[in-house]
């Protein structure tokens, strides 16, 4: 244990804070649910390692939280799309037929 500083130091630098990513985790949940379940896994994991004092793993879970909502965000993104644009095709070919 570090004792306290002097009275008139400036403060030391507090504990270090990194994002858990569990709110983008929760977007992803309901974009692309395979690819966010890790996500919320890793994203889970953050706030005890920050709590044990062991901030490289939490930056790791951190990052491993982002990188999983990335990939959930970007695939659910890229297949709301590719449905949107076949149902108007479909829409488009049905107009043409009628």
């Amino acid at each position: 244990m570090q004792p306290p500083p002097p009275p008139g130091a400036a403060p030391g630098p507090g504990p270090q804070q990194i994002d858990n990513n569990m709110t983008m985790s929760i977007v992803a949940l309901f974009l692309f649910w395979p690819l966010a379940i890790p996500a919320l896994i890793n994203a889970s994991k953050v706030n005890p390692a920050l709590q044990a004092g062991d901030y490289a793993t939490a930056q790791h879970h951190s990052a491993e939280s982002k990188k999983w909502s990335k990939w959930a965000l970007i695939v659910g993104l890229v297949s709301i799309g590719l449905v949107i644009l076949c149902v108007c095709f479909l829409f488009i070919i049905a107009a043409a037929n009628a």
